[in-house]
């Protein structure tokens, strides 16, 4: 069985990528069972420079292939904030709900509540290295709804459902969220050059 490396500390993102290659002959290792307290400084200026700087640090620690993402929340009104800031926006180590907090007090009064989720997806490994980007498009509602989910999933309704992100289960968020989307790429390629 074939070890990736996730170059991320998120028990979120690793659940969702464990569940996204599950039929998969692969094992997916969170970088802290290797690394313990590992930490990356993101100074990139786009989600996929930020998640390659994680993956390629992470590979050249371990000598074992990693996938790296980087997700940011862009809303229309803002100017396309938070942007590659979305999981810091309320400041360093906040939480979901100051996030949440933070992005709903800046658009009290906004009329334009369009915003997309984008993913940036990467493979880093001796052999290769490829990125994949993944968008859904939605509207930012006006208080949170639902339990499920996390960061800004509770206000957040893509336009392909009539629901929240955090109201879906498991298998409906998969289906169509920007992760989803991004990783499915990532996962088409792991099976044509990558998994025997």
């Amino acid at each position: 069985m074939k070890r990736i490396v996730l170059a991320s500390g998120n028990p979120d993102k690793l659940r969702e990528l464990r569940y996204l290659l599950r039929d998969l002959q692969v094992e997916i290792i969170p970088v802290c069972d290797l690394i313990p307290d590992w930490s990356v400084e993101e100074t990139g200026i786009t989600l996929e420079e930020n998640a390659f700087i994680k993956a390629r640090d992470v590979a050249a620690k371990t000598h074992l292939p990693v996938i790296a993402d980087d997700t940011g929340l862009f809303v229309d009104v803002l100017g396309g904030a938070p942007g590659i800031y979305a999981a810091r926006f309320a400041g360093i180590d906040c939480s979901y709900e100051s996030n949440i907090n933070k992005l709903l007090r800046t658009m009290l009064c906004e009329e334009n509540r369009r915003a997309a989720f984008r993913t940036s997806a990467v493979l880093v490994s001796p052999e290769m290295e490829f990125s994949a980007t993944g968008e859904i498009t939605g509207v930012i509602i006006e208080e949170p709804d639902g339990e499920d989910g996390f960061g800004y999933d509770p206000i957040f309704l893509p336009d392909d459902l009539d629901q929240t992100f955090a109201r879906c289960s498991p298998e409906e968020k998969h289906r169509i969220s920007h992760r989803a989307r991004a990783m499915q790429k990532l996962r088409d390629k792991l099976i044509s050059s990558f998994i025997p």
